[in-house]
């Protein structure tokens, strides 16, 4: 698809070469389904160290960890920060909340590899694009998933963010908000009805709207959220009538709407559009400077 590409190359998140070795360890199952696995690039250091966790995108209906861009990969790497790729279920497996879970778990699953695996659990941060980019910011504005209790150790971990830098997200999917604030056409898009399990001619019913509401970021926001870096790469335009459906999926328009939300909480939520770059090189550093900042900050 044009818009995912293009989104990739402006990002940093499209896929690359592997570094020869490849991760430190590969396809680790982090969880009962087949797409449950993860692979782990660990960062040289003697002591334990932040992760990165890098979720794909694809309107959670395709895409892969091997999406995972290896500039920013080694980049990350060098400055001592480790980093994690994950698959998780597509919405044609299972419908909100799983893939969404899935990620939960993946983070959870970290901190308790956090020992064997040299990880500073405390310094954990996600990235991604598209709906790779909702589902971060999902993560780390939702409240605690550990259940000290739980007869699964993983389980009994800490679901918490340190940071979210992500690309293209987006912040809200109540279907008559995104109307309102982007198009008709950026409220249709084509994944929404395997992802929320809910079709579309029942958009208006109180259970629609219950799931657009509980899958919305935004919905989440409270005094002690993480910080959020948010890039788009698409124009701050009025979207037309009639366009195809998906068209504004990745409006800066979702950025602002987050920002104005955060504000009042006194969140830190910066949002960055490709006009406010030379070239994509700058959006890549800036990406990295805030991860880095927020990760090794007060080690």
């Amino acid at each position: 698809m044009r818009w995912l590409a293009a989104l990739a190359l402006m990002t940093g998140f499209a896929a690359g070469p592997m570094a020869a070795a490849g991760p430190t360890y590969a396809n680790v199952a982090y969880g009962p389904h087949e797409r449950n696995v993860l692979d782990f690039y660990r960062a040289a250091a003697d002591k334990p160290t932040p992760v990165v966790v890098f979720l794909h995108g694809g309107g959670f209906v395709h895409g892969s960890k091997d999406q995972l861009n290896a500039a920013m990969r080694d980049r990350l790497l060098r400055a001592g920060i480790s980093v994690a790729a994950v698959n998780y279920r597509y919405a044609t497996q299972a419908s909100f909340p799983a893939p969404m879970m899935d990620g939960v778990r993946a983070i959870q699953f970290l901190r308790w590899k956090a020992g064997e695996w040299n990880i500073d659990a405390r310094r954990i941060g996600a990235m991604g694009g598209s709906a790779g980019a909702c589902m971060a910011l999902w993560i780390g504005y939702h409240d605690e998933f550990a259940r000290p209790g739980a007869s699964d150790p993983v389980e009994r971990e800490s679901s918490r963010l340190a940071v979210m830098a992500v690309a293209g997200a987006q912040t809200t999917l109540e279907l008559d908000v995104i109307e309102k604030l982007i198009s008709l056409s950026a409220a249709r898009h084509p994944s929404g009805p395997a992802f929320f399990g809910v079709p579309f001619s029942e958009a208006g019913s109180e259970r629609a709207r219950k799931i657009y509401r509980a899958a919305s970021p935004v919905t989440y926001l409270s005094k002690d959220d993480p910080p959020a870096w948010l890039y788009y790469s698409d124009p701050d335009v009025n979207i037309p009538a009639g366009a195809k459906p998906g068209t504004g999926i990745h409006h800066p328009r979702f950025g602002h709407y987050l920002r104005a939300r955060c504000a009042p909480l006194g969140l830190v939520c910066e949002v960055r559009e490709a006009k406010d770059f030379q070239d994509t090189s700058g959006v890549a550093q800036e990406q990295f400077d805030f991860l880095r900042r927020h990760l090794l900050a007060a080690r």
